[in-house]
């Protein structure tokens, strides 16, 4: 008789609701769906309904690992409460995950569907454990992304405003209305950037290390605070490679005999980091600031494409502020080589 090797319990959630499948994997490798509920409420009381469920078919002496997918801020809840309950939790890339229930055949797309490739996923592949971003540095992500939902709304209303002026004929009302919101927006932005600074500074060796990453020219505070918010303080990355994948900075290569595809990056990874740190790249590159003008200067006459210019420079100031934050240093021209360091795209 088989030996079941590992639980686990894929779950596909949403606002409101999630679904669950449970699968065992055995010492043959062949996976089996034992059991699945849909329909779960996404409250304190579909959690414990979950937990209830699943030890009806657990082993305690076997491990069990509970998969779901980042979909927005909804998985946080349940993942919380399933590391608190002790349990091994992974919490996948969606597209990451959609990549493989394609590769498995799965051509239904819905709830159920999504949790059993979850859990078939989560059986056969052993998966990076999800830790829950400390409570110290949660309330700074979440000041980080209001400030830039709050710049994507000061855009917004700014063209609106823009394309007003620009039609034959102007309504002073809208006018007015949008330049009303681009003043409330804009107190609102100065607000947060205030709020931002006193949660930093809230603790003595966080503003410390900030100050130090602080000493590079074109690196602002809101930059260098969305970068340690994001990354939970680079807790969970043993090297630069790691990081630079997170971000989405890995470069993926499309070559085949003599084939020569585009190299590009992945764009799979944390968007609010590769956001946040155009504008210092662009400053670094517009004063001349080596190394990273001279990088620039370099992938540019390769390429002929200024983005990838900018994308090198902002990889670059990605790994000079991890490289500050981990040896608890200041800022000097000689820590970084003129060249670029050639980071693997396997991580």
């Amino acid at each position: 008789m088989a030996k079941v090797l590992k639980y686990a319990i894929g779950l596909d959630i949403a606002k409101d609701k999630f679904d669950a499948c449970l699968a065992v994997i055995d010492d043959t490798q062949k996976v089996t769906i034992k059991s699945s509920r849909s329909s779960v409420l996404n409250n304190a009381k579909g959690f414990q309904h979950l937990v209830t469920w699943v030890a009806k078919y657990l082993d305690k002496s076997i491990p069990v690992v509970f998969c779901m997918e980042a979909t927005g801020i909804y998985y946080e809840h349940l993942a919380w409460f399933l590391y608190q309950k002790g349990y091994s939790v992974s919490v996948l890339v969606p597209r990451k995950a959609k990549y493989y229930i394609r590769s498995m055949g799965i051509k239904s797309k819905d709830d159920k569907s999504d949790a059993k490739g979850l859990a078939m996923m989560a059986a056969q592949q052993t998966l990076k454990a999800w830790k829950p971003l400390s409570n110290q540095l949660y309330p700074l992500r979440q000041l980080t992304r209001f400030y830039q939902q709050l710049q994507d709304s000061r855009t917004l209303f700014r063209n609106q405003r823009q394309a007003l002026l620009m039609g034959r004929l102007e309504n002073d009302e809208i006018t007015g209305g949008l330049n009303e919101l681009i003043q409330l927006t804009e107190e609102k932005i100065k607000e947060i950037q205030l709020a931002i600074q006193k949660a930093l500074q809230k603790d003595p060796l966080l503003w410390k290390k900030v100050q130090d990453i602080n000493t590079v020219k074109g690196l602002g505070l809101i930059s260098i605070a969305t970068v340690i918010a994001e990354t939970d303080g680079f807790a969970l990355f043993e090297n630069q490679a790691q990081l630079v994948c997170y971000c989405g900075y890995d470069v993926i290569r499309n070559q085949s005999g003599k084939r020569q595809g585009k190299t590009k990056i992945s764009k799979m990874g944390n968007s609010h980091i590769r956001r946040i740190l155009f504008m210092p790249a662009f400053n670094v590159v517009k004063y001349n600031i080596n190394p990273f003008a001279s990088l620039y200067d370099r992938v540019h006459a390769r390429t002929m494409i200024k983005m990838k210019g900018y994308v090198a420079v902002q990889r670059k100031l990605l790994v000079l502020i991890y490289t500050l934050w981990k040896k608890n240093e200041s800022y000097s021209p000689k820590m970084l080589p003129e060249k670029e360091t050639r980071l693997s795209s396997f991580c």
